[in-house]
C-alpha cells in the first residue's frame, strides 16, 4: 500500500530523516510514536508529498508520489492542531470542503452526528473548544471514505466518550481493510487498537513490530509496558 524506501530528509546540517524505510498495508492499524523531534511528523509530512526528502521516495499503490497529486485523494488526514477560516461556521466548513473535493461518492457522517455537531453547526469557528475543532477535524478525515487514514494525536483533546467514538469508528475502520497511521503520545490509548507498532528516535525507525509479537515477547500485557520492556532490553543488549 505505501512502501517508504531509504528516505533522507534535511534542514541544513539538520539531518531529520535518516535512510527510513518502512511498509505499511492494508488492514493494520500502525501506531507511529517516539519522543518529541524523532521525525513522526515530517515523515508523515513525505507521505502526503508535503516535504520533499533529499534522498529516497515514497510509493502509494506502487506507484511513485513524486509529481503526483491524485492518491492523496485515498487518504483522510486529521492534523495535529485543525487550522480553519475564523469567519466561517461548521456548516460553512463542511460545504467548503465539499465543494473542493467534488467527490461522487456517498459521504461518511457517522461522526458528524455522533458527536452531535448537527446541534451546533451555525456556530463559528473562532467560538469553537479545541476538542470541538478536533471533532470538525476527525469528521472531515473521514468523510469521503478514504483506503487510508493518517491521524495525528486524534484524541488530542477530546473528552473521554468523543475518545471513546472516535476509537470506535478507527477499529471499525480497520477491521473494513483500511491502512490507519495514528501517531500518539497516550500509549494506553493504543491498547486493543493497534496492530503494528513502529517507534522512531533520531530520525531513524528503532523498530517495527508486530503488537502481538512484542507483547508475546515482553511477557507484557499493555502496549506501554511492552514498549519499555524492549527498550531496556535493547539498550542494556
Amino acid at each position: 500500500m505505501i512502501n517508504i524506501q531509504n528516505i533522507t530528509k534535511r534542514y541544513g546540517r539538520l539531518e531529520v530523516l535518516r535512510n527510513v524505510s518502512l511498509q505499511l498495508q492494508k488492514g493494520e492499524c500502525v501506531a507511529l510514536i517516539g519522543p518529541n523531534g524523532c521525525g513522526k511528523t515530517t515523515l508523515i509530512k513525505t507521505i502526503l508529498g508535503l516535504v520533499i526528502p533529499q534522498q529516497g521516495h515514497v510509493e502509494f499503490d506502487g506507484k511513485d508520489i513524486r509529481g503526483e497529486e491524485s492518491y492523496r485523494r485515498q487518504i483522510g488526514y486529521m492534523p495535529q492542531i485543525g487550522r480553519y477560516p475564523d469567519n466561517m461556521n461548521i456548516d460553512q466548513v463542511m460545504n467548503m470542503v465539499l465543494a473542493v473535493r467534488k467527490e461522487d461518492k456517498i459521504k461518511d457522517d457517522l461522526l458528524f452526528y455522533s458527536f452531535e455537531l448537527n446541534n451546533m453547526k451555525k456556530k463559528s469557528m473562532r467560538s469553537l473548544s479545541g476538542g470541538t475543532v478536533q471533532k470538525v477535524s476527525a469528521v472531515l478525515a473521514f468523510m469521503f471514505n478514504p483506503d487510508v487514514l493518517i491521524l495525528d494525536e486524534p484524541t488530542a483533546g477530546l473528552d473521554p466518550l468523543s475518545s471513546e467514538i472516535l476509537r470506535n469508528k478507527i477499529i471499525e475502520e480497520r477491521e473494513r481493510g483500511k491502512l490507519v497511521l495514528i501517531t500518539s503520545h497516550i500509549l494506553s490509548e493504543l491498547d486493543d487498537l493497534v496492530t503494528q507498532i513502529v517507534f522512531m528516535h533520531e530520525g531513524q525507525i528503532l523498530f517495527h513490530r508486530n503488537v502481538n509479537e512484542l507483547l508475546e515477547n515482553t511477557g507484557e500485557r499493555r502496549i506501554s509496558a511492552a514498549i519499555s520492556h524492549f527498550l531496556k532490553r535493547q539498550s542494556s543488549d
